[in-house]
């Protein structure tokens, strides 16, 4: 598993607990351990996980292990970013991107 720092792991198990009933916004990174892009967005969002910690958590899940939340949310594509607000997804992309446009692009979520 990719791990980021700051930024800790939801499982299948643990996906409603952490972020389905969490109270404000939660930005989850569906990612794999043989995804290139997956690795590059790493230090991305351990900076987001620290910088924005006031107004939404992070999160990561690893596809390989965790296929019942990635097919329950048709996520095909990694990574795909997704922020969850109230339980359900609010905003989802795929792709590897930089901070600044990330959080532009997220903006009016979180």
């Amino acid at each position: 598993m990719v791990e980021i720092a700051g930024v800790p792991a939801v499982t299948d198990e643990t996906f409603a607990a952490e972020v389905l009933a969490a109270d404000g916004p939660v930005l989850v990174d569906f990612t794999a351990d043989w995804c290139p892009p997956c690795r590059m967005m790493a230090p991305v969002l351990a900076d987001i996980a620290r910088e924005e910690a006031h107004r939404v958590r992070v999160v990561s899940l690893d596809v390989d292990h965790n296929p019942r939340t990635q097919a329950a949310y048709g996520v095909l594509s990694m990574p795909t970013l997704m922020v969850f607000r109230g339980g359900q997804p609010v905003r989802s992309v795929v792709g590897a991107r930089g901070k600044a446009r990330l959080l532009r692009e997220l903006e009016d979520v979180l």
